[in-house]
């Protein structure tokens, strides 16, 4: 084992137990029953063309054929044929004609209508409205299998129970003309539990509490052609389920994300970037005008290719971040050839002003109005929160106010893990290649205002080597092939400043209306942030002792003036680059330069000071400015690959006890004489001591005359400490 592995072993209890100090677990954002992935031995069913085995239509033949009219005429001639026989044998209601299913490989075809499925709307009575289960942290009952299938609309509109092989698809020129309507009365449109070989196609689904669309614990779904809208949660959920495809579908207007394949079956735990397989494929879908067009909380294995997700708040996420879901920590996603841009939406208002505390119909979801459940930084392209090998390549992604790329680490008592070992188990492994920033598909330049954030924590993660601005202005470079990384380090935290704002920046929650007031992803400006009250202190807290240090032991020396004066400047700037963590990242750096070069000049300038060496103190100052100087070469130029922690935690933590031996060092010393007073004596009538000088030195540090002094008490300078 490496020393360096070693050292990140020791530190893992320290970072753990700091972990748990400064974070609080946030709430899980889907909560469901326990539930285990498929086998695994299903796989992705197939269109089938035959005529259905039931129809669903409305009553009511004038309206239906003004619904058909404009339909190409061999289309409109199948459904007047198919409205013909369901009139006469179909049902009136979507959930009449799931129930009726007593076979596998039955098909449903839903003729163009709006179905608000009123048996299924009322709400609960008798035995149903008595469950005991717990409920989840949004109030829901969180009901097993058997209740689900004992109440299936205690939270439903449209219920499919371990249906297998069941092909529900509507009959319209497109998936407008066929509507499943929640009208916000529960809690999912449709759900489709353990029903393996599912196929949806072609209708749309809106308007729930919850989710449009939910398929879980399925070995074997498509969701082809389906639009979902308007909902509190989820367009699009499935979870804990394997060989699905979602094709050519659309969803916005979501509180959550447009497209959520959570846990995702974790099939490829443990591989590298090669794997023999994906659980789920996304292709051809658009996501739009939600909090974010695509998310998953253990989104393993998931093939996401050829889709566009645009004017959400973010365009895509993946995290490790939330507990009871199977396959944490997230891993092995695979995003390309998708259009990812103008992720600048910003609907946190709606939370603030109290609409989003209005019963849910009441909110305008239908006038654009979408209510934020999670904390995301608006403007950003993709987020991985808390991922491990993932691959982003040949995807454009353009147009965004914070960043095209978003990467942080999440320690893994977040998701309710607490072994030790396991708390620095994310953002390890991700690749960033070949992909094409602040550029569109025609060639035009839409900048991000940053291409790259990262927290600076995990191994093996890089980007291309082109990409523009970043923070921190150094990325370890990908090599030709997955795996080859120029430049990389592992780092078992993440920068300090970052990492605070992170802590703050989760403090947000719907239902309370708390927005944290120091995150910019808020509102939140100048002085009002925390990375720029963090750097203010800081420079305050410096300038104060510093200066005091340099006038009451320096001021007569050229050099350690100014050294004073650029630390000062550095100090400044450190401040003026908290305001602008997202662009013009030299200004931090240059900060950092300025500093550490006051401190070195500083220490240095000290131990050059006549009388008594104190090397403690005058080492500790120096060490102060490598570091510092050090920090800066990390940030800008190359990353140090042999430390497990940033300069900024080394220099933080030394910079409390240079702090405080800097007062004691400044207090020990006696004040020295004015010389605006114009004397060139003291008041017992000898030379004027310099605050620079020991007792018996002239200002020079050579021989001078001893000073009178009373016959007993301290001297006039007690020195360095």
């Amino acid at each position: 084992m490496s020393w360096t592995r070693k050292v990140r072993t020791a530190l893992l209890p320290l970072v753990a137990l700091g972990a748990l100090l400064l974070t609080a677990a946030p709430a899980a954002a889907h909560e469901e029953r326990p539930v285990e992935f498929p086998d695994g031995t299903g796989s992705v069913p197939t269109y089938r063309e035959e005529e259905p085995d039931l129809l669903v239509c409305k009553p009511g033949r004038a309206d239906f054929e003004a619904r058909v009219a404009d339909f190409p005429a061999a289309l409109r001639e199948r459904n007047l044929r198919l409205y013909e026989r369901c009139r006469d044998r179909g049902f009136e209601h979507l959930q009449q004609a799931v129930d009726a299913v007593d076979e596998p490989g039955t098909t449903i075809a839903v003729l163009p209508g709006v179905y608000l499925e009123e048996p299924s709307r009322p709400k609960p009575t008798g035995a149903c409205a008595r469950l005991k289960a717990p409920r989840s942290d949004l109030g829901y009952q969180i009901l097993s299998y058997a209740q689900q299938k004992r109440c299936p609309h205690n939270q439903n509109l449209v219920a499919v129970m371990g249906k297998r092989d069941l092909q529900i698809e509507g009959t319209g020129a497109d998936r407008g003309d066929v509507v499943i309507d929640g009208q916000y009365r529960k809690l999912n449109v449709i759900r489709a539990d353990s029903a393996d070989g599912v196929y949806f196609r072609n209708f749309t689904a809106q308007r729930s509490t919850f989710n449009s669309l939910y398929v879980l614990a399925a070995d074997g779904f498509v969701i082809d052609d389906v639009l979902t809208r308007w909902n509190d949660e989820y367009g699009f959920l499935t979870f804990a389920s394997d060989h699905g495809l979602y094709r050519d579908c659309e969803s916005y207007g979501n509180g959550d994300s447009g497209i959520y394949p959570g846990s995702a079956s974790d099939i490829n735990d443990g591989r590298g970037y090669d794997v023999p397989r994906y659980a789920i494929e996304i292709t051809g879908c658009r996501s739009h005008h939600n909090m974010v067009g695509y998310s998953g909380t253990a989104g393993d294995s998931v093939w996401v290719h050829d889709n566009e997700f645009d004017h959400n708040m973010g365009g895509a996420s993946m995290d490790s971040a939330f507990p009871g879901h199977p396959g944490l920590p997230q891993n092995h996603a695979k995003f390309e050839r998708n259009l990812i841009h103008d992720n600048n939406q910003n609907y946190y208002p709606y939370v603030a002003d109290g609409t989003c505390a209005k019963p849910p119909a009441e909110r305008g979801y239908e006038q654009g109005v979408v209510c934020p459940q999670i904390s995301m930084p608006p403007g950003t392209g993709i987020i991985t929160a808390g991922g491990n090998w993932n691959l982003y390549r040949d995807n454009w992604i353009y147009g965004h106010q914070r960043a095209a790329f978003y990467l942080n680490a999440v320690p893994a008592f977040i998701r309710g893990e607490g072994a030790p070992g396991k708390q620095l188990d994310t953002s390890h492994h991700n690749r960033y290649a070949g992909n094409h920033l602040g550029v569109d598909r025609a060639g035009n330049e839409r900048p991000n205002k940053t291409d790259v954030w990262w927290d600076g924590q995990g191994e093996g993660n890089c980007w291309q080597g082109d990409a523009g601005a970043s923070n921190p202005r150094t990325l370890p470079e990908c090599g030709p092939r997955p795996g080859d990384v120029s430049g990389g380090s592992d780092r078992i935290v993440g920068e300090p400043v970052k990492l605070a704002q992170l802590l703050v920046c989760a403090e947000y929650d719907v239902q309370a209306r708390k927005l944290p007031a120091g995150c910019d992803w808020y509102g939140a400006r100048g002085i009002e942030r925390i990375e720029v009250q963090i750097a203010l202190a800081v420079a305050v807290l410096l300038g104060l002792v510093g200066g005091v240090l340099w006038w009451r032991l320096l001021r007569r020396d050229a050099i350690a003036t100014v050294a004073a004066a650029a630390g000062a400047a550095g100090l400044v700037l450190d401040v003026v680059g908290s305001a602008s963590s997202y662009a013009h990242t030299w200004v931090p750096v240059a900060a950092l330069v300025l500093t550490g070069a006051w401190w070195t000049a500083t220490g240095l300038r000290l131990r050059a000071r006549p009388g008594p060496r104190r090397p403690g103190f005058t080492g500790v100052t120096v060490a102060m400015g490598v570091l510092t100087l050090l920090d800066a070469f990390d940030k800008s130029v190359l990353l140090i690959p042999w430390i497990p922690l940033s300069p900024a935690w080394l220099r933080m933590l030394l910079g409390l006890v240079w702090v405080v031996w800097a007062v004691v060092a400044v207090a020990r010393v006696a004040p020295a004489t004015d010389p605006a007073a114009g004397s060139a004596a003291d008041s017992t009538g000898g030379p004027a001591a310099d605050p620079g000088t020991e007792p018996g030195e002239g200002p020079e540090g050579k021989a001078g005359p001893e000073p009178r002094r009373p016959a007993a008490g301290p001297a006039p300078e007690a020195g360095l400490a």
